[in-house]
């Protein structure tokens, strides 16, 4: 009895003291990959969604500085590819053109959570989002001439920097705008999975290399920029000079989407309080 009075005595006497957990920066930190396809929007591809998918791969980083908000940065690699040959209307295969591209993109943005989400918590393990990025990416189109892969900016097929054409030869490097939906769940306290699909806008008209509405003259072209520009501006079976080359009002998009796995970085604190 004794004992337990002794016992009793200090559990008053002594301050209690409480184990918790709090975040930081490296438990609301996460790590992961994408795995899926690029695709593209243009001139050579305006209505089938899905045409001329490539595979693609990216890596990521998310903040997660809210249950319902995420800081993102990603890089990103794919190809783009479209030929008029494998258009159904008789217009388009009539012009001929073809192009592919490879993509590297670097963007950033904010997820935005339809439900609060938290790696680990069973209440709050799935949610819908949407994604709002900028982007900056990199192209280079090439088409394919005698067997060969020939880079189309520095022919200027549409007469830039010749007599013909005042404008520049666009920049291989652009800016774009993310845009996309996905659905992440947890896979218990230090791993997500995600599927997502992400639109593109661009401000370019030329990921395709094809931007105006008729074709440049083509013996200016040959004499000034040499002899292939004027061939691959015009590849029309018709050889028709006065066809509708593409649509200057519109500019291109690309796509990314795939699944991805994160990862976090770090645990929770630990702290102890009286």
């Amino acid at each position: 009895m004794a004992f337990m009075r002794i016992l009793l005595l200090l559990m008053l006497i002594s301050p209690v003291y409480l184990i918790g957990q709090y975040a930081n920066f490296r438990s609301k930190s996460e790590v992961g990959f994408l795995l899926g396809g690029s695709n593209y929007f243009g001139d050579l591809n305006k209505f089938k969604p899905y045409y001329g998918v490539k595979p693609a791969a990216g890596l990521l980083y998310r903040f997660n500085f809210h249950n319902r908000a995420t800081f993102r940065l990603n890089a990103m690699y794919g190809s783009v590819a479209a030929a008029d040959k494998d258009s159904k209307q008789s217009i388009q295969q009539n012009r001929n053109l073809s192009f592919q591209s490879t993509l590297y993109e670097i963007g950033s943005g904010i997820e935005f959570n339809y439900r609060p989400f938290k790696l680990g918590n069973p209440r709050y393990h799935a949610t819908a989002y949407i994604l709002a990025e900028i982007a900056v990416f990199r192209m280079n189109p090439k088409t394919e001439y005698n067997g060969e892969l020939v880079e189309l900016q520095p022919l200027g097929t549409e007469g830039q920097g010749t007599s013909i054409n005042s404008d520049s030869p666009y920049s291989l490097t652009q800016i774009a705008l993310p845009i996309g939906a996905g659905f992440k769940v947890s896979l218990g306290k230090k791993a997500s999975f995600s599927f997502e699909y992400g639109l593109r806008k661009t401000f370019t008209d030329y990921l395709d290399d094809v931007g105006s509405d008729t074709y440049a003259n083509h013996i200016i072209l040959a004499q000034e920029s040499g002899p292939i520009a004027s061939v691959l501006s015009n590849r029309s079976l018709d050889g028709s000079r006065f066809g509708k080359r593409g649509t200057s009002l519109t500019k291109d998009w690309y796509s990314f989407f795939g699944i991805m796995f994160s990862f976090r970085i770090g645990k929770e604190g630990i702290c102890f309080g009286t």
